[in-house]
């Protein structure tokens, strides 16, 4: 039965071949569009690489505190890391580091503005940098404040050419940093940056006197199972939490999120409540697909309702012949998921092109995506829906035909 359907509907496919190839055309246009997005959500919701371990750490981005005329929404300050993060019970080890900062870097009269983040020695213990050349900053580094660097890939390329960048010297704010190490080009969010320095080498120790700042903690759990541990301690540890003047700040909220719930709570700037909004954007992310997936789908419909019209005659003389509703239906369903999924197999060699092309013009600075078993699941899923939102009218509609109507050519 199913080999007579498929060898039904590949006929039905080759009696119109610029029908189908019209068809074809916008299921892989939409579906192109669709897997590009999906591969970028599971790049940055679930990322592997350099956040591996993003599966057991979670991240203290945003402190929220309150008072009876002040309200701050900021990146921690290093004393609230110091003081109230890095002795808690329940994590393998807390790590710090600085938001990304665009600094001047000299080199004879040549000037290169980077990123540069300030990180400890345990940043380097939680990320799986690839290291290319040299070493990652370590514990010396930092407890010496040593006015040591490690810079990216492209950032080599850049300042130095060809030649070896581990023992080149760096001019950063009127300092000179030693380079000691080059890791991989990354674009994720706790590793985006060109050059990194130990936080112990700022020139000013005010840093670690602050209450609110531009750092974040990463809270790595010995296994994944410890997570919800850690963010019931981290809420536990904000209720203990002092500002200089009590009265100016009455109440202080820290929240431990995952990758998806910093996102969220960035996004939708949800930061007075331990719910991150995260349910919120999943929804609002399917919401914008499906309704991204409407507008062709509609137009397939009419395609579809145009192919039935013109199969009527076909239709009355197999519902003459005892064929049900029901026969018919899986028939023209069957039709459209088979067109559905060769456009779904396109659109995945489309994404991957395109995904190269994005990687390719920097239009998003050192992306790298891979087209993995996950992403293709979720592209063969919205295959899936896309074919029964564009098949299911059409079908309905042809069930309905009266064959002797039908027959005589009127629907």
């Amino acid at each position: 039965m199913l080999r007579h359907t498929l060898l039904n509907a590949w006929g039905v496919f080759m009696r119109r071949k610029m029908f189908t190839a019209i068809n074809l055309l916008c299921i892989v246009l939409t579906l192109t569009v669709l897997m590009v997005v999906t591969a970028l959500l599971e790049h940055a919701f679930h990322p592997r690489g350099v956040e591996g371990k993003s599966a057991r750490f979670l991240q203290v981005f945003t402190l929220n505190a309150e008072g009876p005329h002040t309200t701050i929404n900021s990146p921690l300050g290093y004393r609230i890391i110091e003081k109230y993060l890095q002795p808690m019970r329940s994590v393998e080890m807390v790590a710090v580091s600085g938001l990304p900062q665009t600094v001047s870097v000299y080199q004879g009269e040549r000037v290169s503005k980077l990123q540069m983040r300030l990180t400890d020695a345990a940043y380097w213990k939680v990320l799986d940098f690839r290291v290319l050349a040299g070493r990652v900053l370590d514990a010396d580094d930092v407890a010496q404040g040593r006015l040591n660097a490690v810079i990216n890939a492209s950032t080599a390329k850049r300042l130095f050419g060809g030649a070896t960048a581990p023992g080149q010297r760096l001019s950063v704010g009127g300092r000179s940093f030693t380079v000691v190490g080059v890791v991989a080009d990354e674009i994720h969010v706790n590793a985006y940056a060109d050059l990194w320095v130990p936080l112990t080498s700022a020139p000013s120790s005010d840093y670690r006197t602050q209450f609110s700042g531009e750092f974040t903690a990463l809270l790595l759990a010995r296994h994944a199972d410890d997570l919800p541990l850690i963010v019931q301690e981290v809420a536990a540890i904000s209720a203990t939490i002092v500002h200089d003047d009590p009265k100016k700040i009455r109440s202080t909220h820290l929240w431990a999120d995952s990758k998806i719930d910093l996102f969220a709570r960035n996004l939708i700037g949800n930061n007075a409540s331990a719910d991150s909004g995260a349910a919120t954007l999943v929804i609002l992310i399917a919401v914008a697909m499906l309704l991204f997936m409407l507008l062709p789908a509609l137009n397939l419909v009419n395609l579809n309702m145009g192919r039935i019209m013109e199969r009527r005659a076909e239709i009355g003389v197999r519902k003459a012949f005892g064929a049900t509703s029901a026969q018919l239906v899986r028939q023209l369903i069957v039709e459209n998921l088979l067109l559905c999924g060769v456009g779904g197999l396109l659109g995945l060699v489309g994404a991957r092109l395109a995904l190269w092309w994005i990687e390719g013009a920097q239009l998003i600075p050192y992306l790298a995506v891979d087209i993995d078993l996950a992403v293709f699941g979720w592209g063969m899923l919205l295959t899936l829906i896309f074919g029964l939102l564009s098949g299911v009218i059409p079908a309905w509609k042809m069930a309905r035909l009266d064959p002797v109507h039908a027959l005589k050519g009127a629907a």
